[in-house]
């Protein structure tokens, strides 16, 4: 917007935070009304969301310069109107206003309710159901479910949930390990509810570990829709409930070490590799790593994956293609809505089994077996053929190969996975090496096994190499 001497010229001007380099569709901030106010110009703004402070920026001209927050007030504010000085104006020709999220108290605990302590009978059952007799339960369990403060992928304060699990009886101070769930659509199916994966981090605990499992954004006790396999909310929601749980021992008597493994399979794999970037990033001395164990993740999303996803070839799991594209949608505007995207009949009946959080059964039944095929022929052509197409600069985005590891890191994935191609894993390797990781190996744990089945040769492959760490 500018505002000139005696006249006013509007600019067609929309700010929108955004996760870099990518639009989102909320929150958004426009200008609504500029009018001459007690010798100036008042500024008047709306917000599409409530929890936001702003600050008003300007700059001479939209050629050259920078912006800067007009020097007369301090920002942020929390209203939604401001009033520029005439002497101000002449020098300062254009304005804009910023919407920025209120601060959040990340990792602040909500509440922590002990569930049930699971016995050492219980968790030893477990084990001899799934005839894995190279573990011995050494102690009960202690589960709790934890509600934390987070943020959303813009930066807004939300809430997330997760299972804090604690080994029963052990005196000396304990290592933590946080453990990254796989892909889920149902909000109920979490770690805080002890599904399945619940019990792998209560194994994991039963070693002596303090294990703290995150849900995840939307999913839980946790509001929206799921981010699925977005990389920057997989690490906040995991690095807040690492903090979380460091509160909660510290108020409880439960020594830890100092020692922090990080592990998770297939989007828990990604998000064990989004969430260790983030930590040597930007949060390396407050959470220095020990080692890491990704499994079976799909870190290679604009490359291995995106090939995969447009291939003529059934998919075990198709719904993952149209679980992407509605995760994009909400968080980056990519379109209107996953109705716009898909080709009917799916356009209808897919995206309100998405709303209700249906289980991936459902959602596979819904689909063709080869995914892409639900997805309207002129938005494929589009994909295939653009390299700025929206969807691939969103997996760009959220893509894991162009950094450089620093911990000792363990990528493991069985050759006969058709779920989530290894070549993810090779691709990933060889770049890392390349860009000088020197603590970084690749394993294939049972090379005959499929994606369900490499879940626990990876898992117990890790637990083994963390128990020499340890």
């Amino acid at each position: 917007m500018s505002l000139g001497t005696g006249t006013l010229r509007l600019l067609a001007f929309i700010l929108v935070l955004a996760a870099p380099r990518l639009l989102a569709a909320p929150p958004v901030v426009r200008i609504t009304n500029a009018v001459p106010d007690a010798g100036g110009y008042r500024l008047d703004w709306s917000a599409s969301r409530s929890d936001m402070r702003f600050v008003v920026e300007s700059r001479r001209d939209l050629v050259s310069g920078a912006w800067a927050s007009v020097p007369f007030v301090g920002f942020p504010v929390s209203g939604r109107t401001l009033t520029l000085p005439a002497e101000f104006l002449p020098d300062h020709g254009f304005f804009r206003v910023r919407g920025i999220p209120d601060p959040s108290e990340r990792g602040k605990i909500l509440s922590a309710t002990l569930v049930r302590t699971i016995s050492t009978f219980e968790l030893q059952l477990i084990l001899s159901f799934q005839g894995i007799n190279t573990i011995a339960v050494r102690n009960a369990v202690r589960f709790y479910k934890v509600v934390y403060e987070t943020i959303d992928p813009h930066g807004f304060r939300t809430q997330a949930s997760g299972a804090l699990m604690v080994p029963d009886g052990v005196t000396g101070p304990r290592p933590m390990v946080s453990y990254l769930h796989g892909t889920i659509t149902a909000r109920e199916d979490v770690p805080s509810r002890l599904n399945t994966e619940g019990y792998l981090g209560a194994i994991l605990a039963s070693q002596g570990y303090v294990a703290a499992l995150p849900d995840y954004l939307g999913l839980g006790d946790s509001p929206g829709f799921h981010p699925y396999h977005h990389a920057g909310s997989e690490a906040s929601a995991t690095i807040d409930l690492l903090r979380a749980a460091r509160t909660w021992t510290a108020s409880n008597s439960v020594a830890l070490s100092g020692k922090l493994f990080l592990t998770g399979y297939s989007q828990g794999g990604h998000a064990t590799l989004a969430a260790m970037r983030e930590l040597e990033a930007n949060h390396s001395t407050e959470f220095p790593l020990t080692a890491v164990a990704g499994g079976a993740g799909a870190y290679d999303l604009a490359g291995v994956t995106t090939e995969e996803l447009l291939k003529d070839q059934p998919s075990p799991n198709p719904y993952y293609f149209a679980y992407i594209l509605a995760a994009y949608i909400d968080v980056y505007g990519i379109a209107g809505s996953l109705s716009e995207v898909l080709a009917q009949p799916y356009a209808t009946t897919v995206p309100p089994l998405f709303a209700n959080g249906s289980p991936s059964g459902l959602l596979n039944a819904a689909l063709p077996s080869v995914a892409h095929r639900a997805v309207r022929a002129e938005y494929i052509q589009d994909f295939r053929s653009r390299a700025d197409h929206p969807l691939r600069v969103a997996l760009r985005e959220n893509s894991l190969t162009e950094w450089t590891p620093q911990a000792p890191l363990r990528l493991y994935h069985c050759s006969g996975d058709l779920d989530v191609p290894p070549a993810n894993a090779v691709v990933a390797f060889d770049r890392f090496r390349a860009l000088g990781a020197t603590r970084v190996e690749r394993f294939d744990p049972q090379p005959t096994a499929d994606h369900g089945g490499c879940v626990e040769p990876t898992l117990l492959a890790a637990l083994a190499w963390f128990e020499t760490l340890r």
